[in-house]
C-alpha cells in the first residue's frame, strides 16, 4: 500500500474530522518528503538546520524546532480531537514506517488517568478503534506505575505506548533527585531511560505541550534524543510576564477555535447575565449566590431540552452539568458545603458534586478522579463539578452545558480558558438545535467586558449574548439580544435586534 493510501484508510478508519486528516497528511508530507527525519543518527546542528529549511517551504509557520531533535506542533482547538490524533499518528507512523515505540506525555495526573484509559482497547473512547492490526494485537500500554514491572519489553516485539505524567517527574527534579525513570532497573540491567534512550525509532507525543515546554522535566526527557517529536496543544504559546505571550516557532499546523466554531465542530458559546443587572448594586458574597442560582436554572433547563432532544429523535440521553470555577480550595469547600445544603435548591443537588482540587490526597483522589472520569454517564449522578485550577485541558467531556466563574479573571482568560472544557459536542456534530449547540457562560459581573473582548478583531471567537429575566418564583426566561461591543457605540455601527428563545414549562432557555 503507497504512503497515501495508508493516510487514506487510516483517516478513514478512525473516522477523522477534516482538521485532524489534514494533520496527519502533513506529517505525511514531512516524513515522506524530508527523508532525514527518519534517520536517528541526523542529529548535528547543520543537519537539523537543514531539515528545517526543507519543511519551512511547505510550512512556512514554521522557523525553528526549538528542540535538539526535530519537533513539529500541531495546534488545534479545543474539541477537535487531538487525543484521536494522537491514535492517528501513532497508527500511520507503524504503517507506514514501521515504527513500534512511542512515548506520551501528559500534563498533569487527571489527563494522564484520561490518556491510559483512552489507549486502553475496552473504553469508548479507544484511540485505535477501527484499525483492523490492532483488533487482535494491540499496542501495550506502559505507564509511570507499571513499567519496572514489565521486564525486557524490547524482547516482545510489538507496539509499546508509553504514557507518564510530566508533573511526577518535575517534581522529582525539583526535589533535587535523579527521576526515577533514570534509575537502574533489576529488570531490565539498566535504567529505562537507558532503554527508551537506545531505542531508534522513539516517537515522543507531547499532549498540551505549552505546558510543560521550559519545565526541568521536558529537559530531562529531551536527553532521549528521539526520533522525532510531536506535539499537540490548542495554546501554541508560552505566556511570560505581563500576560506576553511568545508564538511556538514549530508549528505546521494551525485550527484556531474560531474556524472550529465556524465550522460546526464544537458548541456556540454564550455568555448571559440578568436583565437590567448592575453588579454593583451587590456585594461580592450577594452576587456569588445570583450567579449560582441563576447558573442552575441555566442548568436546569438545558436538562429539559436534552432530554426532549433524545426522546423526540431517539438519539443517546445526555445528562448536562455544570462547572463552578473557585478561587482557591477553601472557596471551593465553602460552594461545596454550600451547593448541597438544604437551603440551596431544597437540598436537590446533595450527593450530586464533587470538588476537584489539591486539597484531596489518597482515596479521596481516587475516588475524585473517578467521579470525574465517569461524569459524562447518564446514570452518573454528578450535576456539578466546582474545580479551583486542575481543568484548564486536556478534559475531553462533551456534557459541560453551564459554566459560572467565580474566580477573578480579565475578560481574555475568562474567555481562552473558561470555556474550552465545554465546547465538545455531545453528538459529535451540531444538531441545529440553539440550546443543545450551546455553552453557557454565567458572567453577570463581566458581561460587557467579555462581549468588548470577543469583538475585538484579534479574539479567537465570538459571543452570543443572552439576558436571563430575574428569578421571581412564576418562571423565567432567557433572551436572545444583540449586545454590541463598546467600540461599536462610539462609531455609530450599532445594530439592534432581541429574539425571545422558545421557552419551555416557564423556565430559561
Amino acid at each position: 500500500m503507497s504512503l497515501e493510501n495508508i493516510v487514506r484508510s487510516v483517516s478513514g478508519r478512525l473516522s477523522l474530522r477534516e482538521p485532524q486528516a489534514e494533520s496527519l497528511r502533513r506529517l505525511h508530507w514531512a516524513v515522506d518528503q524530508v527523508p532525514a527525519l527518519r534517520d536517528s543518527k541526523a542529529r548535528s546542528p547543520e543537519e537539523l538546520k537543514a531539515m528545517q529549511d526543507a519543511l519551512t517551504g511547505q510550512f512556512p509557520t514554521l522557523a525553528d524546532f526549538e528542540r535538539d531533535f526535530p519537533s513539529l506542533c500541531f495546534a488545534l482547538a479545543t474539541g477537535v480531537g487531538k487525543t484521536r490524533l494522537m491514535g492517528a499518528f501513532i497508527s500511520y507512523l507503524h504503517a507506514a514506517c514501521g515504527y513500534k515505540h512511542f512515548f506520551v506525555l501528559a500534563p498533569n495526573l487527571t489527563i494522564y488517568d484520561k490518556l491510559i484509559g483512552d489507549f486502553s482497547p475496552n473504553s469508548p473512547k479507544y484511540v485505535f478503534k477501527g484499525i483492523a492490526e490492532f483488533a487482535s494485537t494491540p499496542p501495550e500500554v506502559i505507564t509511570g506505575d507499571n513499567y519496572e514491572q514489565r521486564g525486557s519489553l524490547s524482547l516482545l516485539g510489538g507496539i509499546e505506548v508509553n504514557i507518564f505524567n510530566i508533573s511526577k517527574i518535575n517534581s522529582e527534579v525539583r526535589g533535587g533527585k535523579s527521576p526515577k525513570i533514570k534509575r537502574l532497573s533489576e529488570y531490565l540491567g539498566q535504567s529505562y531511560f537507558e532503554y527508551l534512550a537506545g531505542l531508534d525509532d522513539l516517537v515522543l507525543i507531547m499532549d498540551e505541550s505549552h505546558r510543560y515546554r521550559a519545565s526541568a522535566g521536558i529537559r530531562s526527557l529531551n536527553e532521549l534524543r528521539p526520533l522525532l517529536g510531536l506535539e499537540l496543544t490548542a495554546t501554541p504559546f508560552v505566556e511570560g510576564t505581563g500576560g506576553k505571550a511568545t508564538p511556538f516557532k514549530n508549528v505546521v499546523m494551525d485550527y484556531p477555535l474560531a474556524r472550529a466554531i465556524e465550522d460546526g465542530f464544537v458548541k456556540e458559546p454564550a455568555v448571559v447575565t440578568q436583565q437590567n443587572f448592575d453588579p454593583s448594586a451587590h456585594s461580592a458574597g450577594a452576587l456569588e449566590t445570583i450567579k449560582l442560582q441563576d447558573g442552575v436554572r441555566v442548568h436546569e433547563e438545558t436538562k429539559v431540552h436534552l432530554l426532549t432532544y433524545a426522546q423526540q429523535t431517539g438519539e443517546k440521553l445526555v445528562k448536562p452539568f455544570m462547572l463552578v470555577i473557585a478561587r482557591d480550595t477553601t472557596h471551593a469547600a465553602q460552594l461545596m458545603a454550600t451547593i448541597e445544603s438544604n437551603e440551596f435548591f431544597a437540598g436537590r443537588y446533595k450527593g450530586k458534586v464533587i470538588q476537584v482540587d489539591s486539597s484531596r490526597s489518597g482515596a479521596e483522589e481516587e475516588e475524585m478522579i473517578r467521579r470525574l472520569l465517569a461524569v459524562e454517564s447518564y446514570d452518573e449522578p454528578t450535576e456539578i463539578v466546582i474545580h479551583v485550577n486542575m481543568l484548564k485541558e486536556g478534559w475531553d467531556v462533551t456534557n459541560l452545558y453551564t459554566i459560572v466563574p467565580l474566580r477573578a479573571a480579565n475578560a481574555r482568560t475568562l474567555i481562552e480558558q473558561s470555556i474550552g472544557r465545554g465546547l465538545r459536542l455531545p453528538y459529535g456534530r451540531k444538531t441545529g438545535v440553539d440550546v443543545v449547540d450551546r455553552l453557557n457562560i454565567i458572567a453577570h459581573d463581566k458581561f460587557q467586558e467579555v462581549i468588548d473582548e470577543a469583538g475585538r478583531g484579534d479574539s479567537p471567537i465570538r459571543m452570543q449574548a443572552l439576558v436571563l429575566t430575574p428569578d421571581t418564583g412564576s418562571g423565567s426566561s432567557l433572551k436572545s439580544i444583540s449586545v454590541q461591543p463598546t467600540a461599536n457605540a462610539m462609531l455609530g455601527t450599532l445594530t439592534t435586534s432581541t429574539q425571545q428563545v422558545p421557552g419551555g414549562n416557564g423556565g430559561c432557555t
